[in-house]
C-alpha cells in the first residue's frame, strides 16, 4: 500500500537526466540522486533495482545547475545504471548526503549497501540532539570519527537534571535514572573506538562527570577542541585534566558550568597559555554546596545548656 501511494509522487526513483556538461562528473549525479531522496522524504527505498539514467540534454547545456537542469522520467529503452553498479567511492559519496536514519533505511535494502553503511569512512561526523538517540543503531563508531556533538536543549535539563542530587524528589530521581548513564557509557565506547577524535561538544549533559571527560582526554590524544556547556557536574578537576593531558588541545570552552571556579580557570590559563580558554558565566554562577550536617546534641548537654 505504501509503495502504491508513493509511486505517483516519486518518478525520481527510476532515472536521472543531466546536461551534457555534467557527464564527466559521477559525483554530480550521485549528489542529485541523494538530494531527491531527501526532498521526497524517502524513509526506505522499496526497489533496489531502480537505476540512474544519464543522457545528454542539449537544451539544458546553458542552464545553471539547479532543478531546471535535471529531471526524472521513465525510460526503459535508455541505458540504465543500477544503483548497486556504482563503485564504493560513489556510494559513500551518495550516503554522505543522507542523515543517519536515511542511511540505515537505505542499507536495509541489500547486502552491498549495508556494507557501505558499515564502512567507518562514512562516519567522520556525528551529531545527537538527545541522549535517547545514543541507543539507536543508525550510526557506526570507528577510527574515522573526527567530530562528535551531543546537545540536549530541553526543559527537562533545567527542571530535573540540573538540580542537585540531594534536592531532587523521588519522582525526579526516577526520571534521571532512565538516562543518567547514557552519555557516560557512550563516551566510554568513544574512548575505545575513536582514537582520532578531533572535536567534542557536550551541551546540556547534566550527568557527565570529570572522570568521563578525563577518560576522553586520555584516550583521544589528538583532541583539539573541547566544548562543554551547561554540564553541572563538571568541576575544576576537568581543568586540571586539561593541564595534564591536553597536549593537542587548542580550544577549551566551559560555558555555564556552575561548579567551575575562577581559581581553576586562572590556574589552567597559567599552566596552558597556548590554549584558547573561555568560560561564559561559569565562574560567576552559584556552585553546588551540600547542606551542613547537623550533629545531634546528647540529651545531657542539652539539659545543661537549657538550665545554664
Amino acid at each position: 500500500m505504501e509503495r502504491e501511494r508513493m509511486a505517483p509522487t516519486l518518478p525520481s526513483l527510476t532515472a536521472l537526466q543531466l546536461s551534457s556538461n555534467s557527464l564527466h562528473s559521477t559525483a554530480l549525479y550521485v549528489q542529485a540522486f541523494s538530494v531527491c531522496l531527501r526532498r521526497h522524504h524517502v524513509s526506505r527505498p522499496h526497489n533496489t533495482s531502480c537505476g540512474l539514467i544519464v543522457t545528454a540534454n542539449q537544451e539544458a547545456c546553458h542552464c545553471p545547475w539547479d532543478e531546471a537542469s535535471l529531471f526524472f522520467f521513465f525510460a526503459p529503452e535508455q541505458l540504465t545504471m543500477h544503483l548497486t553498479q556504482l563503485n564504493r567511492e560513489c556510494l559513500l559519496h551518495l550516503f554522505s548526503f543522507l542523515d543517519k536514519d536515511s542511511r540505515r533505511s537505505l542499507s536495509l535494502t541489500c547486502h552491498q549497501l549495508r556494507e557501505v553503511f558499515l564502512d567507518p569512512c562514512l562516519w567522520n561526523l556525528l551529531q545527537f540532539s538527545s541522549p535517547c538517540q545514543l541507543r539507536r543503531d543508525n550510526f557506526v563508531l570507528g577510527p574515522s570519527l573526527r567530530y562528535l556533538t551531543i546537545c540536549w536543549y530541553s526543559s527537562r535539563v533545567l527542571q530535573v537534571c540540573n538540580i542537585e542530587d540531594w534536592l531532587k524528589s523521588s519522582f525526579q530521581k526516577d526520571i534521571c535514572s532512565k538516562h543518567e548513564r547514557l552519555v557516560s557509557i557512550f563516551l566510554t565506547h568513544v574512548c575505545n573506538m575513536c582514537p582520532n577524535l578531533l572535536s567534542l561538544t557536550l551541551s546540556g549533559c547534566g550527568h557527565i562527570t570529570d572522570q568521563d571527560v578525563t577518560s576522553v582526554l586520555q584516550q583521544c590524544r589528538k583532541l583539539r577542541c573541547l566544548h562543554l556547556e551547561n554540564c553541572v557536574c563538571i568541576t575544576d578537576c576537568t581543568l586540571q585534566a586539561v593541564v595534564d593531558l591536553g597536549d593537542s588541545l587548542e580550544e577549551v570552552k566551559v560555558d555555564f558550568c556552575r561548579n567551575i571556579t575562577q581559581a581553576g580557570l586562572q590556574g589552567c590559563k597559567e599552566m596552558r597559555p597556548a590554549i584558547c580558554l573561555s568560560a561564559e558565566k561559569s565562574a560567576d554562577m552559584i556552585p553546588d554546596s551540600k547542606p551542613e550536617e547537623r550533629v545531634p546534641l546528647r540529651r545531657a548537654p542539652q539539659k545543661v545548656l537549657l538550665f545554664s
